[in-house]
């Protein structure tokens, strides 16, 4: 719901200040409708079921995988698509992947999402309401900011939302905002944010002619920079970065890249998840010996590295397959 005309609609009617924390704590909860929030008056429920809309997207449709992976896209009020992904994992996680903006301006090569036209930014009630969604399925406990768009340009909305998200079950500290390495918003991030929230670093490279070549972004905000920004995050913190990496066969897969990689991060500073490809039509998929090996390179230089479970692939709702394709 968009929690200010809530709050001016409220204060419009006459309605005390905790009307809205009310109100607020039931969405919060998983709450269908204004009419289950019974400590609130019936002619006032009723007031607001007429006259603020109880959420500000629209769901178009929902697709269900076999693992469980749940992928919903959504419309803005003007029609703009937005995607976002429930993960359920064996070992009770329920984790989302919400957007921040419709479509993305930064064209990463392997990426559906920078394929499509990019929109705009989404506002924070926007991204809450991906998440509220898939709180009225069920509880969740992590978010990651690594669906449509890129965080660091919408910074603002991104740590609104991110802020509420403890009343959803999701901590801080299970919360993750991903960037391609946007330094303005980095930068901010790094400076700016009090609450320990996860920094994630879309990588793909080890190094910045084949990285400029996979993400334009690069020619603006070299690795250096990034790496830097990076490590600044982690001396403030006292937490490592994540780092992803699609594994491309062919392009950043060679061993060779690999001991590159590892002399590029530090081992008490990055954590490195090596991502199989999902196929967008761009490249190959790593193999699965190509992938080991890789992580061989990277385990004996002592950076912790894992290989991510792809969930959700046949419904195109694995990393970088959002694209809203019915768009």
């Amino acid at each position: 719901m968009d929690l200010t005309i809530l709050d001016e609609w409220l204060a419009a009617a006459g309605e005390p200040p905790y009307r809205a924390r009310q109100v607020w704590r039931w969405a919060a909860r998983g709450a269908e409708s204004y009419e289950e929030m019974t400590d609130l008056p019936a002619p006032l429920r009723a007031a607001l079921a007429a006259d603020v809309p109880f959420t500000t997207l629209v769901v178009e449709r929902e697709a269900r995988s076999r693992d469980g992976t749940v992928k919903t896209l959504f419309r803005t009020g003007e029609g703009h698509p937005v995607e976002a992904v429930l993960m359920r994992y064996r070992d009770g996680r329920r984790s989302i992947c919400v957007s921040s903006q419709s479509g993305c301006p930064l064209t990463c090569t392997f990426c559906a999402t920078g394929r499509m036209a990019f929109a705009r930014n989404l506002t924070s009630s926007e991204i809450l309401d991906q998440a509220l969604h898939f709180r009225r399925l069920e509880a969740i406990d992590h978010c990651v900011f690594m669906g449509m768009g890129e965080p660091m340009l919408n910074l603002d909305a991104v740590l609104d939302a991110a802020r509420r998200l403890p009343d959803l079950g999701i901590t801080h500290r299970r919360t993750t905002v991903s960037t391609v390495g946007w330094l303005p918003g980095l930068r901010r991030f790094v400076d700016e944010v009090d609450e320990p929230i996860r920094l994630a670093l879309s990588l793909h490279a080890p190094d910045d002619a084949l990285r400029s070549q996979l993400m334009p972004v690069n020619d603006r905000y070299p690795l250096a920079e990034v790496i830097a920004e990076c490590r600044r995050y982690v001396a403030g913190r006292g937490r490592r970065v994540f780092v992803e990496y699609v594994m491309l066969a062919g392009v950043n897969d060679r061993v060779e890249q690999a001991g590159q990689l590892a002399r590029l991060l530090d081992r008490r500073a990055f954590k490195v998840n090596l991502i199989p490809y999902n196929p967008t039509g761009a490249y190959e998929s790593s193999t699965r010996r190509a992938i080991d090996a890789f992580k061989s390179v990277l385990d004996r230089a002592g950076i912790p590295t894992t290989v991510r479970l792809t969930r959700g692939r046949e419904i195109a709702a694995a990393c970088g397959q959002l694209a809203a394709a019915s768009a």
